[in-house]
């Protein structure tokens, strides 16, 4: 069975800019690659990716570019770094975008896009935020249609106030992030799996009707 995963850096740097989001992305990725996963890592900021709420906001928006990997994907993984205690803008700009799947429902039963995907979290910073970062995201992600794993988070913060970042504080040897992050890689390619063999039944547009008829 082949699967993919996508994963959206949402660092605030563009490339070739050292990003420590991406380096304890690519621990994931090396993980998904001894389970047989395939990953493609997006950097976001290195696309022209407008603000809105719809998959396309008019001529040289990129977003649609980015919407058909996740489309493809059967594992997707957001990336973020704190800033400020909450999850970097350009997370949050991803979200917004992804808003506009809501209109794009399965004819026959309405699913949304992001429906039979699995996901999961990737976090980074030198501060506190970690859990309100992987709460919002995580949560967003179940209302998109994704399915959510237990233990399918996955950060690195370092000690208690501003300190060095992933890299320069040797994060790639903390025990804790180096066991969440399998936790995280194994879960996810699990439910990939069982959702590719058993695809999620629920009709929402039946549902949706009948929530209609009751609410007259």
């Amino acid at each position: 069975m082949g699967l993919k995963a996508i994963f959206l850096n949402c660092t605030l740097k563009q490339s070739p800019e050292i990003s420590n989001t991406r380096a304890l992305i690519d621990k994931a990725v090396k993980l998904f690659e001894e389970l047989g996963v395939e990953s493609e890592v997006i950097r976001v900021v290195d696309y022209k990716v407008k603000f809105g709420v719809s998959s396309y906001e008019g001529e040289d928006d990129e977003w649609p570019l980015i919407l058909d990997k996740i489309k493809s994907c059967d594992i997707l993984v957001i990336g973020s770094p704190i800033w400020f205690g909450v999850r970097s803008s350009v997370t949050q700009l991803v979200f917004e975008r992804l808003d506009g799947t809501y209109d794009e429902g399965d004819p026959e039963t309405g699913q949304f896009p992001l429906y039979g995907k699995v996901a999961g979290v990737i976090v980074t910073g030198n501060e506190d935020g970690a859990h309100n970062v992987a709460a919002n995201t995580l949560f967003n992600l179940t209302h998109l249609g994704c399915t959510v794993p237990p233990n399918v988070d996955s950060y690195w913060v370092g000690d208690a106030g501003p300190g060095p970042s992933y890299i320069a504080a040797g994060g790639e040897k903390h025990l804790y992030t180096n066991k969440t992050v399998r936790y995280m890689v194994n879960n996810l390619v699990f439910f990939a799996k069982l959702l590719k063999n058993n695809p999620i039944p629920t009709n929402i547009k039946r549902l949706y009707e009948d929530a209609l008829t009751e609410s007259e």
